[in-house]
């Protein structure tokens, strides 16, 4: 998924348990990259792009995702679009589905207390080490070494979108045009695939359509956005830690 993969386990199980969970979680994560990856010819998504793969004989999972995103597309008026590049690329929702999958295998394993990071998408479940809640820093839009805001939580999914690394590549679908307005995008709930998308559709929109579209989320959704011109905005009932 051209992104690094990282994974903490809290729970104190034996070494052995350990590895073999993360190792579950890790082919789990190379599945996905070689099912959705739209940097690799032979993947199930760019042949059924290029109409060498028929819906019907796609995988499950492929199927299933593509139903998704049809539905994010109808919930956030057309602006979560998986063809919005011309091309088909579900990336702005598989990358946080897979990621909650993970997590969601990883509870059913026994191992309640964990944090999957794909790529800043991360998914908390139960406490740290430590024993306290998860914290989620939350990358400063122009400093790459910084944090602009840090989330406490133990059972959070948390999808950031930004053009702080590759520009203004997030398109308005609508105009065929790089969306502007939005720096970086944070959106906080129970799903990371669906907080991706949400997040994806909010700088698409750019401001301040995605600003307003952001705050008519319904609870438990929360968010955290930045404008170009370094505003920042947040639903009251974020979990930031002082």
């Amino acid at each position: 998924m051209g992104t690094a993969i990282s994974l903490d386990l809290a729970d104190d199980l034996p070494a052995a348990t350990l590895r073999e969970l993360a190792a579950h979680t890790f082919d789990w994560m190379s599945e996905v990259d070689a099912r959705f990856s739209t940097y690799r010819d032979d993947s199930e998504v760019c042949r059924l792009d290029r109409g060498e793969l028929p819906l019907a004989e796609a995988s499950a999972d492929l199927r299933a995702v593509l139903e998704r995103c049809a539905d994010l597309w109808t919930a956030t008026d057309g602006y979560f679009d998986a063809y919005a590049t011309g091309r088909l690329d579900p990336s702005g929702y598989v990358k946080g589905w897979a990621a909650q999958v993970a997590s969601d295998r990883l509870v059913a394993a026994g191992a309640p207390n964990h944090c999957v990071n794909a790529g800043g998408d991360v998914r908390v479940r139960g406490h740290s080490a430590a024993g306290a809640p998860w914290r989620i820093g939350v990358r400063h839009p122009w400093e790459p070494a910084a944090t602009c805001l840090v989330l406490t939580g133990t059972d959070l999914a948390v999808a950031t979108s930004g053009v702080y690394e590759r520009g203004h590549h997030v398109l308005d679908p609508r105009r065929g045009t790089p969306a502007v307005g939005l720096r970086s995008v944070t959106v906080v709930g129970p799903d990371l695939g669906e907080a991706d998308a949400y997040a994806t559709a909010a700088v698409a929109m750019g401001a301040p359509t995605g600003l307003t579209y952001l705050d008519g989320l319904p609870a438990p959704w929360q968010h955290a956005a930045i404008t170009d011109d370094s505003r920042l905005h947040h639903s009251r009932t974020l979990p930031v830690t002082p």
